[in-house]
Formats: C-alpha cells, structure tokens, sequence
C-alpha cells in the first residue's frame, strides 16, 4: 500500500463516522444549505458557517438568536423553529466548527495508531510525537488543529499542498520530492527518502511538475476506518499516545562522532569543537587574500536585536536561533528552510527575561533548544517539527535557560541561568532519544554534604552558582569542563563566610554519571560577581618540555590559568589585564593573594577589574600553529558597593551594586598570549565605548577574526596582531564569529545586532 500523506484538509461532503443523518444535519439540509452550501462551507447566497473565526459557546449563542430573529438587512429570514429543532440545528453547527478532539468519536484509539504505524503506512511520511517520517505534516496535534470534517476530507479526497517534482542535474541526476521553497535562483526540495537537498537554479536541466497526489485515498475496511479517525481526532500534543513505532533514522542524521570530530568544514556544536576551543583548520580565506573578503549574504531574524547566537552548520544547513526561536537557513545563500517559534514566557526574570539565547546543539536528526523559561526543546533538523518538550527547571524558581546545550555521547546536557536570582545551579543531563532525565548535578552543596562547611551563615539556600555557560568536553580524557557562577548575594559576603564552594569554579564531570571527579576554584569567596562562566580551552600542548593534556582559560578576575585537565592540577596563573588591584598574584597553592580594603562597601570601594570582567563569556581560542592564546579583554573598574538588602522572591539578590568610576573609561583589547608563561605576546587597543561582547575564532589561515569596539568585524594576522581586514557593520556586538565551507568554498559568519552576516571571498 502507497504511505498516507495528510497533506489537504479541506471539508468533506459526507462522514466516515456518521452512521444516520442526525436531526441537526436533516434540518440544515431542509433549511440552510441551499444558502450556505450543502458542506455549511458557504454557497450562492450565504456565508461559511464553519470558518476558523467561528466556534464556541458565544458563537452558539448568537448563531442561536440569528437563526430565531433572522438579519431581515442582510437578506437572512427569521426561523422560529421549536426550541428542540433549534437545539438540534445548533448543535449540529457546533460541531462542524469544534476541534476534532472534542467530537469524542467512537472507535479504538490505539488500534488506529495500531494501523497509523502498521498496515496504513501513514508514519512512512507523517510523525505523531517525534514517531514517523518527514514528507508529511506533523500531525502530533490534528485533533486539536483540526476539525473532524477537516480530517475526513484529508482522507477520502486528498491533495497535494505542496509541489510534487521532479528535477534533473547538470551531472545527470534525477532527483524526485517536494518543494520546500523555491525562488528564480534556488530549490530546496525534500526527496522522497527524507533527504534535504539545497540546489543552484543554474544547476538544473530540467524541472517537472506533478499533478498526481501522492497520497492515495484511504482503503480500509470500516473499522480500521472508525479506528484510525478515533486515534486521528484525539491527538493532542500534551497527551502522550503510545506509538508502536520510532522515527526511521534520518539519511541525513549526525552520529555524534561527527560531532566529536567534525567533518571538514563544519561547525556542528557552540565552539566547533566540544573541546571549546574556537579554532578551524580552515585555511582557504588567509593572510594573503582577506583583504578581498565581502559579506556575501545577510539573514535578518524578524524582530530580533544585538542576537548572542553562534551559527552552526550541517551537511550544508545552518541554525541560528533568537529567544524561544529557531531558524535552519541554507548555508550557501541563507535562505530559510523552516523556522519554529513559541512565545516568550510571562514572569521570568534576570538574564532570561532579556531574551538572550546562545545557539543549539544538534545530534542524529535533531536540533536541541533551550527556552527562557528553563525547557529544554527536540526539534526535527529537517522540519523543524517538535518532537519533544521537557522541563529543566522551574522558572517560578527564578531559572532560566540561555545558553546552547552541550551533547556528549547520547546525552544533551543543559546548565540553569538564574545566578543574580538565588536560584542555585545545576547542571541536568536528559537522553537525546526521549528527553527523559537521566541525572543532575549541583554545582551548591546541600547542607551537611562536603563543601558545606564552605558556606558559613543562611545564604546556601540560596547561593545561586549557576552554570549558564555551555561546557566543554574531552573524549580523550572522558570528562566533562563546566564553568560556574558567582555565589549570591553577589556584594555582601557577611552569611557566606568561606570560600563558597563550588561557585566561581571549573568542575570535571563523569558523563555517565554526573559526579565530580575534581574541580579547581578560580575566585574563593567570590565579592565582584567574576563568574568563572568563561570558555575553558581542552588542548594538548607541551608544558615544561613535555606533551600535556591542558585546560586554558581567561577568568573573569583578570587572570589567566594553566590546569591539567586530567587531575585538576593547578600550572599556571598570570594576570592578563594591567588594571589589576584585588589581587597581587596566585600563589604556589593556587589561591589568589587578595588584596586589603577591597571588599565592597556600604559607601563604595574601588576595586579593579570591573563587574563586566577583565573578559567573559564571549569566545576565546587557541591556535596550535603561533601556540597564542587569543582573549577579548577589557581594562576598566567600579565602585563596588553592598547592602543588607535579602532574598525576595522575584527579585535579584545582589546584596548591592556597582557603578562606573567618574572620568574614567574603559578601554578594549585584544590580546595574544603565551600560555607557557602567561605573558602578553602582542595586542590590538580598539577605540569605542568600551561596552561591546563579541567574541572571536582564529584559523589555520593565520587569522584572529573578531568583533572590533567600533562594530566593524575584523581580522588581524594570528602572529603579530598587525590588522588585515576590516568591514564596519555598525552594530554593538554580543556574539562571536564561526566558519565553515559550503560547495568548496570557506565562509565566516557572525550575528550583527538582529541579522546573521556571512563573509567570503569573490
């Protein structure tokens, strides 16, 4: 039997559940039909009576009177039936306009899912819950999407709404599938095997439409019939049906050891790597060419502004997001292929209620998003249907979500924002297949475990220390790097005396598990609110004349540190930034050698570097070749302050505040490290306000492309930090750049305010 395709759903003429005509159904046929058409769809001289905009028990009411009263102007006579005949008629009208699902059709549900994943074939092309095929429309919520009419008609009478082609290739190819969209100069068709191909006008020899539906109409016997619209009308995407079958394996799915180690010119996870290191072997855009480097095509998400997004890119698509919002673009032209959108959430506050999102991940043939009410999302890469929805946390809690998830092996791991909320952290792990938990770590310690003893007074309850930040992860080593946050209240130390374990810290994580296997606090007792939420840099490098496996990271507090990724071992820490005056160094241990008077105070103390950070959680990176360490840095101070003020619900819980130092300003700058000494190899001042967040990527082309404090992206020459290219976009920057190749040719993307900008060479 030829697979079910739902694609109509237009109204039927007749029922397949209805056994006798009904009162109701009599009546309108005696009294209204010749009007408003035999299907009630509107006729010569009467409306549709069964158009979306009507329904419900308001609408049964003055439907009611109207019947009774007539619209003499209109041209409608009044009917004054018994009030039986006038419930009746009523009520037959009622249910043509209600959803599907509140039909409550007789018949076995789940033997008609039985034969929706069985004999009818139907999931060969439709998916109910993540469970089926593509070509099909997701039809996970038809009973409440639909009316019952609607559904039947499908059925009985199908059609194609979408174009059936066939297409022939410049090398001889003949391709067959739908037409996702379509322009004069591009096709992205979805071949009837799922797969997704993304074709050059210019490249097609000849194109050929279909007529044919492809889907034939239903031949079932009449129970299979009663059965399959039962299971049909009933669906409800928040009422889970048992599926007795799984989505086939997308042609076009990503293994995770392609996600581990990427395929040539692809940028499958937040950094490229899962080693968080922002660094491509990509070598065709390179000292002596970019110069000749020009956007070569823009993307502007609708009503977005200053996107923190990282583009990824996959077997040639790419996926960008907004707030709540997911978009997959062709990667060669940015055409968008589908987009998926749910509102933002009422009641949020902090980070999450800023509509910031960072970017998915994306593993076999899903995409992963977080929402800024803390779910985590599954969406299907070549539609972008959802597949699955699960919470992370409660965002009434005061958590949120905004940053990409991180897949390692068949886990998609999440950490929580709510740092300033007193929302303590956690870090949650759920299996990619089904979004079922599978284990969650905390990154405060409960009362009475150890690290407890760390926290002396009443704020652990309420600590925060949120892992906001994606991860990094080394197969290699097997261990998961996660970057905390600041403890709360951010100012005010006085009922967290210790050093606040594990907040402000780098921890290493079992991924079967969950548990620690170590961790290393950057800033014990943490006052500034220098988060740890940083990038942490897994590379192998020499350390001391011999091969090492290291952890590099720029902290928020103004040091750079060196740590054996294996054991936690503390190498190396140097400040980075000049104005430097809570600390005069770390020591042996290390722990920082902190500095008198510089807590907050009620009156206000001088403290650099500034909240902001000497960096933060733009991007950093690492290149092999010149062995620099690149970071975006920022020389500025505040005046720190604490109050007494405690947690409220509803509010952050900063115990005080910063504000900027009078007639001084901050100053940008990008600089080289070397790693073996923690010293500054060269650097890049920028002129500007001082309050720009992009990030950058350096290349095997012997480049640093980044975010320059004017808004222009830049690229200056990996060695020496001499500028090479620059394009002025105007824009305050809060993302970092990526790069891929698409049909042989290398591409660098960033987001600009609310547009994605792709860069390239003639």
């Amino acid at each position: 039997m030829r697979p079910l395709l739902l694609f109509a759903l237009l109204l039927p003429t007749h029922s397949l559940a209805q056994t006798a005509n009904p009162p109701g159904e009599r009546l309108f046929a005696s009294r209204c039909a010749a009007c408003h058409g035999a299907d009630a769809a509107g006729g010569e001289r009467g409306p549709s009576l069964v158009d979306g905009r009507r329904g419900g028990a308001r609408w049964r009411e003055t439907l009611r009177d109207t019947i009774r009263d007539g619209r003499p102007s209109a041209g409608m006579p009044a009917f004054p039936l018994p009030t039986s005949d006038l419930d009746a008629l009523v009520n037959f009208l009622g249910n043509l306009t209600a959803p599907a699902i509140e039909r409550n059709l007789p018949g076995d549900a789940q033997a008609g899912a039985n034969y929706f994943f069985g004999a009818g074939k139907c999931a060969t092309c439709h998916t109910v819950q993540g469970h089926g095929g593509v070509l099909g429309p997701d039809l996970s919520n038809l009973g409440r999407q639909r009316r019952l009419n609607q559904i039947e008609r499908a059925l009985t009478a199908p059609a194609n709404t979408q174009r059936l082609l066939s297409v022939t290739l410049q090398d001889r190819r003949t391709l067959r599938g739908l037409a996702k969209n379509e322009t004069n100069f591009d096709l992205q068709l979805l071949g009837l095997d799922g797969t997704l191909h993304l074709l050059d006008k210019s490249r097609i020899v000849r194109l050929s439409e279909e007529t044919k539906p492809l889907m034939p109409p239903l031949a079932a016997s009449p129970e299979d019939r009663r059965n399959l619209l039962a299971f049909l009308s009933r669906l409800d995407r928040t009422r889970p049906v048992q599926t007795p079958q799984r989505a086939a394996p997308s042609p076009q799915g990503l293994p995770f050891s392609a996600v581990a180690q990427p395929r040539p010119g692809e940028w499958p996870t937040y950094n490229g790597q899962l080693n968080g290191n922002r660094h491509s072997p990509l070598k065709h855009i390179h000292t002596g060419n970019v110069a000749q480097v020009a956007p070569k095509w823009i993307f502007t998400l609708p009503d977005a502004r200053r996107l923190q997004v990282t583009p990824l890119v996959s077997g040639g698509v790419m996926y960008v997001t907004a707030a709540n919002e997911a978009f997959a673009l062709d990667a060669r032209t940015g055409r968008q292929i589908w987009h998926f959108k749910q509102p933002l959430t009422k009641g949020v506050i902090g980070d999450a209620s800023s509509a910031i999102n960072r970017g998915v991940a994306l593993l076999d043939d899903k995409v992963f998003l977080v929402t800024d009410h803390a779910h985590l999302l599954a969406l299907h890469r070549v539609t972008g249907a959802l597949i699955w929805d699960v919470e992370v946390a409660d965002y009434r809690q005061h958590y949120g979500t905004t940053s990409a998830p991180l897949v390692v092996n068949d886990l998609v791991l999440v950490g929580t924002s709510g740092g300033d909320e007193g929302a303590p952290g956690y870090i949650s792990a759920h299996r990619a297949s089904t979004g079922e938990p599978v284990w969650k770590h905390r990154t405060l310690p409960a009362p009475g475990e150890p690290g407890s003893e760390t926290w002396v007074g009443r704020a652990l309850e309420h600590g925060c220390s949120a892992p906001w930040l994606t991860g990094s992860y080394d197969p290699e080593v097997k261990l998961i790097y996660w970057t905390t946050g600041n403890p709360c209240p951010d100012y005010n130390g006085d009922e967290r005396q210790g050093d606040n374990l594990f907040s402000s810290s780098v921890i290493a994580l079992d991924p079967a598990t969950g548990q620690r296997s170590w961790h290393y606090q950057f800033t014990p007792h943490d006052l500034h609110d220098w988060d740890a939420s940083q990038p942490v840099l897994a590379v192998n490098a020499p350390w001391k004349g011999r091969p090492r496996k290291l952890l590099l990271q720029a902290n928020r507090n103004g040091f750079f540190y060196v740590l054996d990724r294996v054991t936690g071992e503390f190498l190396l820490g140097e400040p980075y930034v000049k104005k430097m005056t809570w600390a005069s160094g770390i020591g042996a241990d290390g722990r920082p050698k902190v500095l008198p008077d510089t807590a907050p105070t009620m009156q206000g103390n001088k403290v650099c570097p500034a909240v902001e950070g000497a960096s933060n959680w733009m991007s950093s990176s690492y290149h092999p070749g010149t062995g620099l360490f690149y970071v975006m840095s920022l020389e500025s101070c505040n005046i720190y302050t604490k109050s007494a003020a405690w947690f409220q619900q509803g509010e952050s819980f900063y115990g005080g505040g910063t504000r900027r130092v009078p007639g001084e300003k901050g100053e940008k700058i990008l600089r080289a490290l070397d790693p073996q000494t923690g010293k500054i190899v060269w650097e890049y001042p920028q002129l500007g306000a001082a309050n720009s967040w992009g990030g950058l990527l350096s290349t095997d082309g012997g480049l640093v492309f980044f975010g320059e404090d004017s808004g222009a992206f830049a690229a200056v020459d990996a060695k020496s930090g001499r500028l090479l290219w620059h394009f002025q976009t105007s824009q305050l920057w809060k993302a970092s750049p990526m790069t891929y190749t698409v049909d042989g040719k290398q591409l660098v993307a960033v987001a600009a305010g609310g547009s994605i900008i792709a860069f390239g060479l003639p």
